[in-house]
């Protein structure tokens, strides 16, 4: 079995929609991050072919009412009969088959819950307009994400419950044909029973997934399903070491949050400035950086050779996506959230402006807009009892040609729709230009500044510019989206000087809580050494400077404002650790970092908070 290269992932996907067709209740579901497009429809078209053809598939649009996906009151029929009529949801009519989520990144938080206790209990169970249904939902989920960005992302309770986290972006060739027909996918389902996994399979994939920091008991128990139907397909009865690495790299390699420890001892790099005096039998630093193995890329696996948690560490980190290993080694993705209420982005509740998202029971009035169609779903059941309450008033309304029954609406029966808009996201980057290396680092942040401002256009986002160096910190740049105004601001910063980090600290603060005035989401980037040198009252010493910058950052942390510390120095530094704590800041060494690392990290960390 060859390590899986970027070339391979046509074959990836080939092999994900036939140990899908398999299965697809019991694994849930597939999360296809990709744009709508040929490779897309091609996939999807494998999947139908290698299903039964009497397999049902339902397609779940973006803003489906809980009615339409669990069932509920037939509003036509029974405004018709008189009587209460049941509807079979989206879920139920599913049962047996497929269901497609469309724009599955925008899914609100409701239909997702929604899906995963029909993926979790196989059933939908709905109580609602006086009926009370229970029927079976033994179904396998699809999540259309078409996302071209970080900015938005599948709810996480329902990424965890989907198998395969396939990415169709980054393929420009066609997804290769399955090596297996719709018989023989058949048979494999027949045939899936009777796999065993001995012992050692399932304690290398769970031994696998904690040494990747997949936190999720789901992820193994999946990746043990997805080595049994791997087997199933071959036609054995036990689960070989090839079967246990096809699920390591499908299941677990794209759940990855840290690198794993090198396998040998030779995979431990020097770096170039300690190469001429190598500590001698001392372990490697855990701030030193853990480079993949020699030979990863160009050197093939042999399942059949070697220790079993070994061969699947090293099937998963090759099959590792590039951007997520930059990601991982810089630290981010094992990031803690901070409980704030500055977040990136944050969604607020409105009643006319932004995207629907259901309705709730209330007036109309103040912005708020009637639901018709729930209105009358919310009175249609009340209508006999209502009618014989008012003996007095006529049961029919003559019209022209007729007569049409008329329908009592009630104040409680009023339903109003609601909407969810997020707050435009201001990234507020702070320089620390003092020191030798002043150069440097304003040359990353001109390149980060102009990578997320052409971003901004997108998401409507906007940038800030402060800088502090000798006794002051100043504000280059406004809150704007011009990216030509940036680069006049940033192109006369002089460097050089003392290292004032409470004034900057201070000044950060200040300018996040008038964003925030203004309805918009701060977010401080600060890119700094953490060695302050220069107290608040301007005079210079470095204890006092300390004490001052760590009073400022506690501040900062008390304020609620998300933060993201960039350690510029050229080795992690213990001070600008205790200075991202301080703030509740995210802690990122970037040493000789370049911009576009820059603005990935800030792009990550926006989005951490959603």
């Amino acid at each position: 079995m060859s390590t899986p290269r970027r070339s391979d992932l046509g074959a990836d996907a080939a092999v994900t929609a036939a140990l899908f067709a398999v299965d697809p209740v019991g694994l849930g579901g597939v999360a296809l991050r990709a744009s709508a497009g040929p490779l897309r429809d091609q996939w999807l078209a494998l999947l139908r072919q290698l299903l039964p053809a009497e397999t049902p598939h339902r397609r779940i649009p973006l803003h489906i009412s809980d009615a339409s996906l669990l069932g509920g009151l037939d509003l036509a029929a029974t405004l018709q009969s008189g009587r209460p009529v049941a509807q079979r949801g989206v879920l139920a009519q599913a049962d047996g088959g497929i269901a497609l989520l469309a724009m599955a990144e925008r899914v609100s938080a409701s239909v997702a819950a929604q899906l995963a206790v029909a993926i979790d209990t196989h059933e939908v169970v709905a109580e609602r307009d006086g009926l009370t249904l229970r029927l079976p939902a033994r179904l396998g989920v699809v999540a259309l994400d078409e996302g071209l960005g970080d900015d938005e992302q599948m709810p996480a309770a329902l990424l965890d419950r989907m198998a395969f986290h396939l990415d169709l972006n980054a393929k420009v060739e066609p997804v290769d044909p399955a090596d297996w027909q719709a018989e023989e996918i058949a048979h494999a389902r027949q045939f899936l029973p009777r796999v065993q996994a001995g012992d050692d399979v399932v304690e290398a994939l769970c031994a696998t997934a904690l040494a990747l920091g997949v936190a999720s008991l789901r992820a193994p128990l999946l990746a043990l399903r997805v080595a049994r139907i791997a087997a199933a397909l071959a036609g054995q009865d036990d689960v070989a070491p090839e079967h246990a690495a096809t699920a390591a790299r499908l299941v677990l390699a794209p759940r990855a949050t840290q690198l794993p420890a090198p396998l040998d001892d030779t995979a431990q790099a020097p770096d170039e400035e300690d190469a001429a005096n190598p500590p001698p039998d001392n372990p490697p630093s855990p701030d030193s950086e853990i480079p993949p193995p020699d030979g990863t890329d160009d050197e093939p696996i042999d399942p059949t050779q070697g220790d079993l948690e070994e061969i699947l560490l090293a099937a998963a980190q090759a099959a590792i996506p590039p951007g997520l290993l930059a990601v991982i080694e810089m630290g981010q993705a094992g990031r803690t959230r901070t409980q704030t209420a500055g977040r990136s982005g944050m969604a607020q509740q409105g009643r006319g402006r932004g995207r629907p998202v259901g309705v709730r029971r209330g007036e109309p009035g103040g912005g708020a807009r009637l639901h018709v169609m729930e209105t009358l779903r919310a009175a249609a059941p009340w209508q006999r009892l209502r009618e014989q309450q008012l003996p007095t008033r006529p049961a029919v309304v003559p019209t022209g040609q007729g007569a049409r029954k008329r329908i009592h609406v009630r104040r409680e029966d009023f339903h109003i729709r609601r909407y969810k808009q997020r707050s435009q996201t201001t990234t507020l980057f702070v320089v620390d230009a003092s020191g030798s290396s002043a150069l440097n680092r304003l040359a990353e942040a001109k390149g980060a500044v102009e990578l997320l401002l052409a971003d901004c256009y997108v998401r409507r986002d906007r940038v800030a510019v402060l800088a502090f160096r000798g006794k002051t910190a100043e504000i280059l740049l406004p809150p704007t989206r011009s990216l030509a105004r940036a680069k006049r601001s940033l192109a006369g910063l002089p460097g050089g000087g003392g290292t004032p980090l409470a004034t900057a600290i201070d000044a950060v603060r200040a300018l996040a809580d008038l964003v925030q005035r203004a309805g918009e989401t701060p977010l401080a980037v600060m890119l700094t050494d953490g060695r302050a040198n220069v107290a608040r009252d301007g005079m210079p010493g470095r204890g006092r400077a300390s004490e001052d910058a760590l009073a400022a950052a506690r501040q900062f942390r008390q304020s609620g404002f998300k933060a993201l510390l960039l350690d510029t120095s050229p080795q992690p530094q213990d001070s600008a650790q205790a200075l991202a704590h301080a703030m509740g800041a995210v802690y990122l060494p970037l040493p000789h970092a370049g911009a576009q690392t820059v603005s990935q990290a800030v792009r990550l960390a926006a989005r951490s908070a959603n």
